[in-house]
């Protein structure tokens, strides 16, 4: 897929992450570690981790997507995960999103969290939840365009930067959400066994 993002008119397109993205996607991870609020790790880790990482969350059948200019350089990544490892979870994912600091504010995570819930949509999951570090207002109001609701806020749950730090927790329902039951038989009821 391939969109003008309309402050600057540069196509962007989106595809799936692969594994020779993962020098970007460590760099834009190191930065957002080392500068922001977004996740709570206080030391990146180094491209090891993250490549195991992804094949953890990829092996399970979650998607993981990139953002990428007209060039190919990557701008950004999503991805969904689970929410919790318990088997009763397994309808619910939480996404994750990461940009460049120059991607920022350009509409590329809108791109990514759209195609992120279609994908987790047509995969069958229920709920998608985001936990939103440092309650931060661009992410907030990203996921509230998309449709999210605050569903709690957990107050000095994590220090950085010499700050305590909230945590907002925001909800959506993907599909049929919670009004039909689903089938175990199919994916992502498979993804634990019982």
């Amino acid at each position: 897929m391939s969109i003008p993002i309309a402050a600057d008119r540069m196509p962007i397109s989106l595809r799936d992450v692969s594994t020779s993205d993962l020098d970007a996607i460590t760099a834009i991870y190191r930065e957002s570690v080392l500068s922001g609020v977004a996740s709570y790790e206080i030391i990146p880790p180094e491209q090891n981790e993250m490549a195991a990482r992804f094949s953890a969350i990829t092996g399970q059948g979650y998607p993981y997507i990139a953002a990428v200019d007209e060039v190919g350089n990557l701008l950004g990544y999503a991805y969904a995960s689970a929410f919790r490892t318990r088997p009763a979870y397994r309808w619910m994912v939480e996404d994750s999103i990461y940009l460049e600091p120059e991607a920022r504010g350009r509409g590329i995570g809108k791109l990514l969290l759209t195609e992120l819930i279609q994908r987790c949509t047509s995969l069958g999951f229920r709920q998608m939840v985001a936990v939103i570090g440092g309650a931060h207002p661009a992410s907030i109001a990203l996921h509230k365009a998309l449709h999210f609701e605050e569903t709690g806020r957990l107050k000095g749950t994590g220090y950085k930067h010499g700050h305590w730090l909230d945590t907002m927790i925001m909800q959506r329902a993907l599909g049929e959400g919670a009004a039909t039951d689903p089938d175990p038989s199919v994916y992502p009821g498979t993804l634990f066994k019982q």
